[in-house]
């Protein structure tokens, strides 16, 4: 079976093989109509028969994976253009800044460091937030083997980092901030501070022509000597990109450790999952930190880039995958369609049940019959199923289709 097998589908469930030794197509192979039913499959499988390519977990062919995909492309490149041509624009406004008391004391010395080369450059810090969960999100398929999956999964990232950046950009540009070594990059030419004007009518006319505010203290980039593109980017502190992208990546990819290894489950897992599933919020805080080291960006800068990151991945999450934390559904990838997933009782997922990468306590093999809310048979006979987070069970006993809770003697 291949890395996205088409062996996922249970067998009966629609979009299953007829005959199991029948020829596979190859990857992304042509078949000559859709695999799967569109007669009642919202009730069977959670997909909408709207559409000829219902969303069952099997590889599609190129032109229908592309059906489904083309306006997210068209959009994301025209999100992208915004970006580039924001990112690109001078700050909008005209922001007043004082320089020297009137006993030449620098007023605001956090804004006097050095310009110092970034630790992090930005390039590194969007290429380490996509790159990282991509290959992750492939890395699990070796276990998982869904398409859809992946599919979901990097999709799911891409929203995040491009809508985040999008966000971050246009704050930068229409708010932005006085970076920490504004100073040292504008070396403005306050060669007559408007205190020492005195009463010479020349020399306040002077004042006045370079600086404005009570007393002329404040002025504009327009003493600025240093170089244009350095003050312009000076001028666009607030919020950090690097802390932006940084957390819309990892904790997207946070998000998808958790689902994928059931960390927070209905078992005690190994304490490995805890530190893989933490790694990317870790990563996430050594980058937007080191903002605050090489001098480029305050705390604040820091603290709002990460807010609108963690934002965007939460959002972007839960708009590909059925929850966010809830252990039963939230490793099951979400399908295009009008009625989505049900989560009515029998539903079948459209053959998602076993999209995990943990095999612990019956998770990706649970076993199927009527069970009671302390996890007990009522009966013998029961069949393998491919799924421990969704099915016939009833926990709670409403029948709900919740989970069944599998006693000690099948863990």
């Amino acid at each position: 079976m291949g890395l996205f097998g088409r062996s996922q589908v249970p067998a009966g469930a629609p979009g299953a093989q007829a005959d199991p030794t029948a020829p596979r197509s190859s990857f992304f192979g042509r078949r000559e109509k859709p695999s799967v039913s569109t007669t009642g499959t919202a009730n069977n499988t959670g997909v909408s028969p709207a559409s000829p390519y219902a969303f069952v977990n099997r590889r599609p062919t190129i032109g229908g994976w592309f059906k489904t995909i083309w306006l997210d492309i068209l959009t994301m490149a025209a999100m992208g253009a915004i970006g580039l041509g924001v990112y690109m624009a001078p700050p909008a406004p005209t922001r007043s800044f004082p320089v020297y008391f009137s006993n030449g004391e620098v007023v605001y010395p956090e804004f006097a460091y050095p310009l110092r080369k970034n630790i992090i450059p930005i390039w590194l810090a969007a290429f380490l937030a996509s790159m990282i969960p991509i290959v992750f999100i492939l890395l699990f398929q070796i276990r998982i083997k869904s398409f859809w999956d992946a599919n979901n999964a990097i999709l799911g990232l891409l929203y995040s980092l491009i809508n985040a950046a999008v966000f971050q950009v246009f704050l930068k540009w229409l708010i932005g901030g006085l970076r920490p070594h504004f100073l040292a990059v504008c070396n403005p030419d306050v060669t007559l501070p408007a205190a020492t004007a005195g009463g010479n009518d020349d020399a306040i006319e002077f004042s006045k022509n370079s600086a404005s505010g009570f007393g002329y203290l404040m002025f504009t980039k327009a003493v600025c000597r240093g170089n244009e593109d350095d003050i312009n980017d000076s001028l666009e502190s607030f919020p950090s990109g690097h802390s932006t992208a940084a957390f819309a990546g990892f904790v997207f990819l946070f998000l998808y450790f958790n689902a994928k290894l059931k960390l927070w489950s209905n078992y005690h897992p190994a304490m490995w999952k805890m530190i893989l599933t933490y790694a990317p919020l870790l990563g996430a805080t050594l980058i937007a930190g080191s903002l605050t080291i090489d001098e480029f960006h305050h705390w604040y800068d820091v603290l709002a880039g990460a807010t609108i990151g963690t934002i965007m991945a939460f959002g972007a999450f839960r708009m590909v995958y059925a929850a966010i934390w809830d252990w039963r559904f939230n490793h099951i990838p979400l399908p295009r369609g009008v009625n989505g997933v049900n989560f009515g009782k029998g539903a079948n997922y459209g053959g998602f049940e076993n999209a995990v990468a943990t095999r612990k306590a019956g998770w990706g093999s649970f076993v199927e019959g009527n069970f009671y809310s302390s996890g007990r048979h009522h009966g013998h006979g029961h069949r393998r199923s491919r799924s421990r987070s969704v099915g016939n069970g009833n926990v709670n006993g409403n029948g709900a289709g919740y989970p069944t809770m599998r006693g000690p003697e099948h863990v």
